[in-house]
């Protein structure tokens, strides 16, 4: 592999960026792709696939045959609020191959005991998310019901262009939400990107029911998400 392309490939992962390595077999050519790179036509859907998916393919296109070869960020998942609905998602989402956080500054509820395993940050999240930043291959929800703990966490979410951003509460609860985020500023299109009542509508009432709509809504917007292709 060039030198050059295999050095540029490294900073991207390290950064957390998504790059895919098209390599031409016929002849051994090699570009890298990043979303929103112009590509041929014919090649545009099994990019976006592969950046979709996270899986590598080979293709034949025009009588060739080409490698993607894609790296994306391991998918990740912030739970705001160490409540009983985050004790079970985040076994979960462990499970499902996200690497999980757990935020709260109540000191109470952000303990090892109750939360086995699980990376727990016992701080505010504005001060958490300012040393640890969220972005676009990072997962939100805001699950802790108390504006003065959700309300930066969302907003940060949404700044940072999060694939999944969802907050608890009844339908008027977050039209509260709503008021409170576009008077601080954020923007009416990025604020709609709330999914609000959290989860896939499946009936939930316990717990642990409501951390499987979220889980399967959040498994939903990553695999869904639209790839900045031409």
């Amino acid at each position: 592999m060039d030198p050059h392309l295999l050095k540029e490939l490294n900073v991207a992962r390290t950064s957390r960026n998504a790059v895919l390595m098209l390599t031409d077999l016929n002849d051994g050519g090699s570009r890298l792709i990043r979303p929103g790179d112009v590509v041929a036509e014919d090649l545009a859907g099994p990019v976006s696939r592969a950046f979709q998916t996270g899986k590598s393919a080979t293709v034949e296109m025009g009588g060739r045959t080409y490698f993607l070869n894609v790296h994306v960020p391991a998918a990740r998942l912030v739970i705001i609020g160490a409540v009983h609905i985050s004790q079970a998602l985040a076994p979960m989402a462990t499970m499902a191959g996200f690497d999980v956080r757990v935020i709260d500054p109540r000191s109470a509820f952000a303990t090892a005991e109750r939360f086995v395993g699980v990376d727990l940050v016992a701080d505010w999240p504005a001060d958490d998310l300012s040393r640890q930043p969220l972005d676009a291959y990072t997962g939100l929800a805001a699950v802790t019901h108390d504006p003065k703990i959700d309300d930066d966490a969302l907003a940060a979410a949404l700044e940072a262009g999060c694939f999944y951003v969802g907050a608890l509460g009844s339908r008027k609860t977050h039209a509260k939400r709503v008021d409170r985020l576009l008077a601080s500023g954020i923007d009416q299109q990025a604020v709609e990107r709330i999914s609000a009542p959290i989860g896939l509508d499946i009936g939930a009432a316990s717990p642990s029911e409501i951390a499987v709509a979220i889980l399967a809504e959040l498994i939903a917007h990553l695999r869904t998400r639209e790839v900045a292709l031409p």
